[in-house]
């Protein structure tokens, strides 16, 4: 009675130590301020990409009764372009599209690294001694090259998972030296060498064991991929790589406003890349705060 009641009591007090350490990293992110503020007008904004247009009358379409290059009105308070598309609603679709594009890109990329550095920090000798050699490889291949001569390849029109699915591709290298970094660290701790001993597989320990272990990083790294990502397909929709007509996005926008931005139509510049700067800044302090939580020695090395 008493040896079957022992492996579940043990299993309860592991999974209410869990859930404390839990509790302990969401005070600690709750205490800093920069984050919380930073994490409401993320969903602010989150909201307002992808419950706007159920409640805004213009959609991001071209409406023949919208005027061309209205001002900023109560009736359209971000004004309009010269196809006379209502720029709420034109910011509102814009805003989900890129945010589509950098979610995708942080779990991909994270999910991509997170086992390409394990796997390299774990087996080491001519195992990681190749996969860093790739590694570099990868990093002296100029990003926005590669990536934008990929999308201008595709013969359609480059949409949103199109522009996804490259950046994630070209974009997980980072995170892969991170890990693989802390990796090398955990592999000859206590709790590895007892897996291994209690007859568990490599990949067994590497995905049970040692990825959870290297959540703090992992989770900054997937903040820091949605500010990334953000930034990357800004980028390329400017120069005219990225994600083209009929989609849009933050990026193609700005593109869109060509010289007329800097003179009488500011507004159609400088609101979408305000939404830009908004969103990188919010999602860095995001970042910082989960960091802060997960460890919090990296506060204490700041002060």
């Amino acid at each position: 009675m008493s040896n079957t009641a022992s492996p579940r009591l043990d299993a309860e007090a592991l999974t209410s130590k869990e859930r404390g350490q839990w509790e302990m990293v969401g005070r600690r992110f709750f205490r800093h301020r920069a984050a919380v503020v930073s994490l409401v007008i993320f969903l602010l904004i989150v909201l307002f990409a992808y419950l706007g247009p159920f409640l805004w009358k213009w959609d991001y379409k071209i409406h023949s009764e919208i005027p061309s290059w209205a001002a900023p009105s109560l009736e359209h308070p971000f004004g309009t372009d010269k196809a006379g598309r209502d720029m709420l609603g034109a910011m509102m679709q814009a805003t989900k599209q890129s945010l589509n594009v950098s979610l995708v890109v942080a779990i991909g990329s994270t999910v991509l690294g997170a086992l390409y550095g394990a796997v390299a920090g774990f087996y080491r000798g001519w195992v990681d001694s190749v996969m860093m050699r790739f590694l570099d490889i990868m990093f002296v291949i100029p990003f926005l090259v590669i990536t934008g001569a990929i999308a201008g390849a595709i013969d359609s029109s480059v949409r949103w998972y199109h522009m996804a699915f490259i950046l994630a591709i070209f974009g997980w290298t980072s995170i892969a030296r991170a890990v693989r970094a802390e990796v090398l660290s955990l592999r000859e701790k206590e709790f590895i060498e007892a897996a291994r001993s209690a007859g568990g597989s490599d990949w067994h320990i590497i995905v049970k064991h040692l990825i959870p272990n290297t959540m703090s990083v992992i989770i900054v790294s997937v903040t820091l991929q949605i500010a990334f990502a953000i930034l990357s397909e800004t980028t390329l929709s400017f120069l005219g790589l990225g994600i083209q007509s009929p989609d849009t996005s933050l990026g193609l926008l700005i593109e869109a406003a060509g010289a007329s931005a800097f003179n009488e139509h500011w507004y159609l510049f400088y609101i979408p890349g305000l939404m830009i700067i908004l969103i990188a800044l919010t999602i860095n302090f995001i970042g910082d705060g989960l960091r802060d939580a997960m460890d919090p020695r990296q506060t204490m090395v700041r002060r």
